[in-house]
């Protein structure tokens, strides 16, 4: 253990930066990373504002952060894939290797699974941390540190795009305009819809995502998104919807939404019972899928990053320093309608 410089929670409200004893020790089968970009995550503010997420309660000072990119300094004796100077981001969860859900390749839902930021593992807002090789990934060398620090976030799109198993073509739908539900609507494009029509209250966010080729953005204040998606598959259907607003209200009207035998895809985790009309889904033979964070989705999120078929670059908001990071982590709680990603930058 090493007393290192941090962003520490030390319990529901109060952050401090500090020094903080996080482990040092590199295994044969470990890299030690130099930490340059980190993103602010909804999950790490709601351990701010709230303390807890589900079952998952800060009873100790923690670090924060699990969206991040950075340059390895140090391998292990066992790992041949990755070598000091090589830029990198890395997936925060490390599963039981030997588990039932990994052997399965559904390491995901490992319920031991170890995560950055989620109690009590410490996260990444620290100047260096030791990983799993095989869970550090190499960037391309046209992909920034700042957008290393996006795959993360677009893992979560990648996973629902391809739980809903998309044709060429489709037509989708997703609601909610938060950072997630545009990384859906983008790995939804990616992944072969023709168009995807994104559903919110805010009108900054769906400025944001209407900036892009294919999205077609519906106020839910002013527009129906039925009669948007009516209109543009003649009434028919969307062939695949996203929830990833986390309301219940919108399980109210979801499931006129698809097609027959279309598919709804589950992101949003909603904190209040949600109404489904059963009898709805039926008859009209809905496929239900649900997410939980990704699996086997780094690779294939920094392949489109390098080649250029997605760019994250405008859902960067703002950038801090790490002795501001405080001041970012205050600003992500104002919950700005025009802020996307908050990110924050470590010292060299």
């Amino acid at each position: 253990m090493t007393e290192t410089r941090s962003l520490v929670l030390e319990r529901k409200g109060e952050l401090a930066l500090r020094e903080i004893d996080l482990p040092t020790q590199v295994g044969p089968n470990d890299v030690k990373i130099a930490i340059h970009t980190v993103g602010v995550c909804g999950s790490d503010v709601h351990y701010y504002t709230h303390g807890k997420i589900g079952p998952f309660v800060v009873n100790a000072p923690m670090v924060l952060g699990h969206e991040a990119a950075g340059t390895v300094v140090e391998v292990g004796s066992n790992v041949t894939n990755l070598k000091a100077g090589d830029r990198v981001c890395m997936e925060p969860g490390i599963p039981d290797s030997n588990s039932r859900a990994s052997r399965l390749g559904l390491y995901n839902v490992d319920p031991a699974v170890q995560f950055w930021a989620t109690p009590p593992v410490h996260g990444v807002l620290t100047s260096q941390v030791v990983h799993p090789a095989s869970y550090t990934f190499k960037l391309p060398d046209n992909v920034s540190f700042a957008e290393g620090a996006m795959i993360e976030p677009f893992a979560v799109g990648l996973q629902a795009a391809q739980k809903a198993k998309i044709a060429p073509g489709d037509v989708g739908v997703v609601i909610g305009a938060g950072p997630i539900g545009i990384m859906i609507a983008l790995a939804a494009l990616a992944g072969g819809c023709a168009t995807v029509v994104i559903a919110d209250l805010s009108a900054e966010k769906l400025a944001i995502a209407g900036q892009y080729p294919g999205i077609v953005p519906v106020d839910i204040r002013s527009q129906s998104v039925k009669e948007v998606v009516d209109k543009l598959t003649e009434g028919w259907g969307a062939d695949v919807v996203f929830e990833a607003s986390g309301s219940a209200k919108a399980w109210s009207t979801l499931l006129e939404l698809p097609r027959p035998s279309g598919c709804v895809v589950v992101v949003g985790l909603p904190v209040e019972p949600t109404p489904v009309d059963w009898s709805l889904a039926s008859t009209k033979e809905v496929r239900f899928e649900t997410v939980f964070r990704y699996a086997h989705q780094y690779p294939r999120a920094i392949q489109m990053l390098g080649s250029g078929k997605v760019d994250l670059k405008p859902l960067i908001s703002d950038t801090y320093t790490f002795d501001k990071s405080v001041e970012a982590f205050d600003r992500a709680a104002e919950g700005r309608p025009t802020d996307v990603k908050i990110q924050i930058t470590m010292p060299s």
